[in-house]
């Protein structure tokens, strides 16, 4: 399956670069023909198969953080805060309207509405980078917005699980959890600008190859395992473990190693998202398929207003605010973890599961596109040093 699926990327990524499309959209659709919807060669929840998805997305923010100025987006986190609270709250209050409208219980229509609060930092990430415009304004706000939106979405969907199991949301739960997920980022980034230099110069004393990246992977794993266990997200762990080690002076050493490792995982990680879609759920001859597609429609709706409308929050900021609206909108694989919890949790039956699954498909695949397009359009010099380290990850036509 392992071999399909690298196969099919780089076959379908190759091919969307053709066409003037990102190669992200080629992996996706890749996923989505080799899974189970169409060809049925891959299963996306074989154990192994998740596993190397998982390494995928770490190695992926791992190099996001690498090519990360701190000092850049902190100059925006202002306006990324902005965009973050507003590209939540807006989804989430239109959402739950529009299914209470319609006549969901509460209950569901709060699920439903926390799906559309999601944003995948993976997939807008992924085109910033093979644009080389990380270190853009709109990049760096994207990208610190995305980074506080998974915080976010973590809060709400610890908070509604524990409704959905019977319990009650109460100020001080929700304050916890909110004060664990920024305080492991806090935490970790001024304990690891002390700390990272130190490890580093013992790492050197290990002559052997492959050292840095070894060093970089078993930071950033262990970032990623420090962060769930405080109830935080694992990618923000693998995050925050590029942005130490930028600063450091095997940062070049690093950055080749952990680049030609994404060369392998980061296309299985989106090749895996796109299998996890399931497109039986919304067969329109059935009447759940038919009632998945009502509600997927209305939820596409107002979840991309939602994120756009987020992209003008920041009236100040003088960037491109379409492409910040734009990159906010793909929800991938955190709007399908949404989904399926409340699959799980019977909260959705099999007809609201697949409207919501419809709508993170939409969203996942309208984005990259329009965020191509539109960047392309902007004038203004790309980093070199960026251009070349995210160079080896583009997929080559």
């Amino acid at each position: 399956m392992i071999a399909v699926m690298l196969v099919a990327a780089k076959l379908f990524g190759a091919l969307a670069q053709r066409i003037g499309q990102p190669a992200v959209l080629g992996e996706l659709i890749a996923g989505v023909v080799v899974g189970g919807s169409v060809l049925g060669l891959v299963n996306p929840h074989v154990e192994t198969i998740e596993m190397l998805s998982h390494l995928g997305v770490v190695v992926l923010l791992l190099v996001i953080g690498l090519e990360t100025d701190l000092k850049a987006m902190m100059s925006v986190g202002v306006t990324a805060l902005v965009v973050a609270v507003v590209g939540v709250a807006l989804p989430f209050g239109f959402g739950y309207l529009a299914c209470h409208l319609m006549g969901l219980p509460v209950l569901v229509s709060i699920m439903a509405g926390a799906a559309l609060t999601a944003t995948s930092v993976g997939i807008t990430a992924r085109v910033l980078s093979d644009l080389g415009r990380l270190q853009s304004p709109e990049g760096q706000v994207i990208l610190g917005a995305a980074v506080i939106d998974d915080i976010l979405g973590l809060v709400i969907l610890t908070v509604v699980a524990g409704m959905v199991d019977g319990g009650e949301a109460t100020v001080g739960g929700v304050a916890w959890t909110t004060a664990k997920a920024f305080g492991f980022l806090i935490v970790t980034l001024a304990v690891g600008f002390l700390v990272t230099p130190r490890l580093v110069r013992l790492a050197r004393k290990v002559d052997l190859p492959g050292t840095p990246t070894i060093l970089a992977m078993i930071l950033a794993l262990g970032l990623a395992w420090l962060a769930e266990e405080s109830g935080s997200a694992a990618i923000i762990g693998a995050f925050v473990a590029g942005v130490l080690l930028r600063k450091t002076s095997w940062f070049h050493e690093i950055e080749t190693g952990v680049v030609t490792l994404g060369h392998f995982f980061v296309p299985l990680f989106f090749v895996h998202v796109g299998a996890l879609v399931e497109l039986g759920a919304m067969n329109p001859m059935t009447e759940d398929g038919r009632w998945a597609i009502v509600i997927g429609s209305v939820l596409i709706v107002v979840g991309v207003f939602g994120k756009l409308a987020a992209g003008y929050a920041p009236f100040w900021f003088r960037g491109n605010k379409t492409v910040v609206g734009v990159g906010m909108i793909p929800r991938g694989e955190v709007g399908l973890i949404f989904a399926q919890i409340g699959l799980q949790k019977g909260v959705f039956d099999s007809g609201i599961f697949g409207g919501v699954t419809l709508m993170v498909i939409f969203t996942t695949f309208l984005a990259p596109p329009i965020l191509k397009a539109l960047l392309s359009k902007s004038s203004g010099p790309t980093d070199r040093t960026e251009r070349d380290a995210i160079e080896n990850l583009v997929t080559e036509a």
